[in-house]
């Protein structure tokens, strides 16, 4: 079973990616064969920096790496070191419709937000079906938001294949619904665009800071509260202990125990839980030539596969 996954650059790597897409990814080392890549090539869409872009690539793989993606154990590479993805994108556009594509809800949104949508965001979906049946991938863990996606790729490899003849795997989402939303510091879903996240990586007085300004009710210290309903006991009980968990749910409803020392806990747990995440990345970090021997081998592995599905997408449509 062939599982492909993938993620953006962005700059910083939050708890809401770590629980969402990168714990599970970790995980689909060791029941199947996992495809993971950092998707560059999307980015462009909304970024326009070159410099910052090279930089948000490096520190992703870095980022990758200490979170526990191997090299040796998956195909791990850089979206843009496989040219023969764009290929096949182009391919694939032949076959997919207009309207599918106005259907789609990061272009919706965009219009719906009067942002000037530009023709890599329309035509988005067909890249992301091109990594995705590029490598004849099985499954593909989303969010909930993007199942979508995984959907349009299942009609465009249809349409392809009832067109030319069968060449594409047709793959399956897989959407892990108890983590499907990661509330940020604000009680909203996590995500940079909102600017709630709580990094992994960041420094201490940092990360301590964002903590502390969680959004919480008026209930005062002395009231009791409903753990169910803060986002401090939510994120609290997908990092702690359950002994502990079940501590902080009874001091809740006890009364007598501050927000403020709910974020002090809440902080305590996440800062030593990503403790050896941070080491590792800091060890790697100390090796300059790192990051370029990871992106030559996981290149080399992922152009092999995807030269095997792309030939024979050439022989059908006749360019080869």
């Amino acid at each position: 079973m062939r599982i492909l996954s993938g993620i953006k650059p962005s700059g910083t790597i939050h708890i809401g990616n770590y629980l969402g897409m990168i714990k599970p990814m970790v995980a689909s080392q060791s029941r199947g064969e996992l495809f993971c890549f950092v998707a560059n090539l999307h980015s462009l869409t909304t970024m326009f920096d070159g410099k910052k872009m090279a930089e948000y690539t490096h520190e992703a793989i870095l980022d990758l790496l200490a979170l526990g993606i191997d090299p040796d154990r998956s195909v791990f590479w850089v979206q843009s070191d496989v040219p023969e993805v764009t290929e096949l994108t182009w391919y694939l556009s032949n076959v997919t419709a207009v309207g599918l594509l106005e259907r789609c809800h990061a272009y919706k949104d965009a219009v719906a937000k009067d942002i000037p949508p530009n023709q890599g965001l329309f035509s988005y979906p067909v890249l992301m079906a091109a990594d995705i049946l590029l490598y004849q991938s099985n499954l593909v863990p989303v969010g909930r938001d993007q199942k979508q996606h995984v959907e349009v790729t299942r009609d465009i490899a249809l349409r392809f294949n009832s067109t030319y003849g069968d060449v594409f795997a047709i793959p399956e989402p897989e959407i892990t619904e108890s983590l499907a939303v990661i509330p940020g510091i604000d009680g909203q879903k996590m995500s940079k665009s909102y600017g709630n996240t709580i990094e992994i990586f960041g420094e201490e007085k940092a990360i301590r800071k964002k903590i502390m300004s969680i959004v919480t009710d008026p209930t005062p210290v002395e009231a009791p509260k409903n753990p169910d309903a803060s986002t401090i006991y939510s994120l609290y009980q997908l990092f702690a202990a359950t002994d502990r968990t079940q501590l902080m749910a009874e001091k809740f409803r006890a009364g007598g125990y501050g927000y403020g020392d709910a974020k002090k806990e809440l902080f305590s747990v996440l800062w030593e839980y990503f403790k050896p995440f941070r080491e590792k990345r800091a060890e790697l970090a100390r090796d300059p030539e790192c990051v370029a021997r990871v992106r030559a081998k996981g290149a080399e592995k992922a152009r092999t596969i995807a030269l095997q599905t792309l030939n024979k997408v050439r022989e059908l449509v006749g360019v080869l």
